[in-house]
């Protein structure tokens, strides 16, 4: 499990490798991720848009931007919670995905929420010691 907290907005992640989904083969992996947004602030916000970075295990990195998540844009009272489960496919068996969330207070302030980086590691990584 990976957490950051910006401003009392709580994210953890928490990534798998979904095996069925994977071709190693083929050079196809394939991770899911589950996030938890939790707002331990004193104000309302509201979920705007995402910004990530997943970077294979060559060291590639894609950035890849968008209005919410899964087709929401949550708004999240003092207290209240949003998880939501997503995936992302690498041509490697290992990788680093991390972003951030556009948050935007009732007042219309907006800031940069961190997500936290987290590992994609599939049982198909070749790993050696020096």
């Amino acid at each position: 499990m990976y957490k950051a907290e910006t401003r009392g907005i709580s994210v953890t992640v928490m990534p798998r490798f979904v095996e069925e989904e994977s071709s190693p083969g083929e050079s196809r992996y394939f991770f899911a991720y589950t996030v938890e947004i939790v707002n331990n602030g004193t104000e309302q916000v509201q979920l705007r848009s995402r910004h990530w970075r997943i970077i294979d295990g060559h060291g590639a990195c894609q950035e890849v931007r968008g209005a919410g998540v899964v087709g929401k844009q949550p708004v999240l009272e003092p207290g209240e919670s949003f998880s939501y489960t997503s995936g992302c496919p690498l041509n490697t068996p290992d990788g680093l995905m991390a972003g951030s969330y556009t948050m935007a207070t009732v007042a219309g302030e907006s800031f940069e929420a961190e997500i936290p980086a987290f590992s994609l590691d599939s049982p198909h990584v070749r790993r050696s010691l020096h």
